[in-house]
């Protein structure tokens, strides 16, 4: 998609956008060699079928051919009032005529149930949040494209609770500090914990964990990140 928005507005045609698939797998392969090893070379033409069809999908949803993005893959950092620094990559960021910004953000996954929005909205409000404390803007839209599912969840954030958010992450760092300073990191076991490799180690699984070799330095404000989630 950061390539697809790279080319002149006009040339965002769906069969070029179908050709911008394996290069980008060659170029994401050739910078991350695990990534690469994640796809087994006769299952490779499979993959990128799959990542073709989320492509097509992605034209049922927005016509890239009609609008420009300010910025792709955008690199953002702000430090909070009291020192804690978050930054992350946001997928993209349109800027409309008349000023006002949209954060939007690609998920190859499905949309969320309506019970799970909220955590969705978390990463997206992190942003929103970054963009006012660097720009001094609040984004109109945040907005959420699940490829999968062809769908899209759209947000608009207001001042007050942005604000309201800054000290939710404060206080989650705040937490984070705690846990590290006393070795105290609950499990909280779920679905995913069939996938873990260290089941054997968890106290909900009847293992006994390591000792705690504590952190290097509890001081120190280590910047809060935007992850990624399916």
């Amino acid at each position: 998609m950061e390539a697809l928005f790279a080319l002149p507005a006009g040339h965002r045609v769906p069969d070029r956008a179908a050709e911008l698939v394996r290069p980008a797998w060659e170029r994401v392969s050739a910078e991350s060699p695990e990534a690469a090893d994640l796809i087994p070379e006769d299952e490779l033409d499979s993959f990128l079928g799959e990542v073709g069809k989320l492509v097509a999908t992605y034209y049922t949803l927005e016509d890239p051919t009609r609008f420009d993005a300010e910025a792709c893959e955008v690199y953002v950092e702000t430090e909070l009032d009291n020192g804690v620094r978050l930054r992350g990559f946001v997928d993209r960021i349109d800027v409309a005529p008349t000023g006002e910004v949209r954060v939007v953000d690609y998920k190859t996954g499905k949309a969320p149930r309506e019970f799970t929005e909220s955590k969705a909205l978390f990463q997206m409000k992190f942003y929103a949040l970054v963009l006012l404390r660097t720009r001094g803007i609040v984004p109109a839209q945040l907005r959420l494209i699940y490829l999968a599912s062809g769908s899209i969840l759209t947000y608009a954030p207001d001042h007050d609770e942005l604000i309201r958010f800054e000290r939710t992450l404060s206080a989650i760092w705040k937490a984070i500090l705690a846990a590290g300073a006393t070795g105290d990191f609950r499990p909280k076991p779920g679905k995913l914990c069939d996938w873990c490799d260290h089941k054997s180690l968890c106290p909900s699984f009847g293992g006994t964990p390591p000792p705690y070799p504590g952190w290097p330095d509890l001081t120190s404000t280590e910047p809060v990140v935007a992850k990624e989630n399916s």
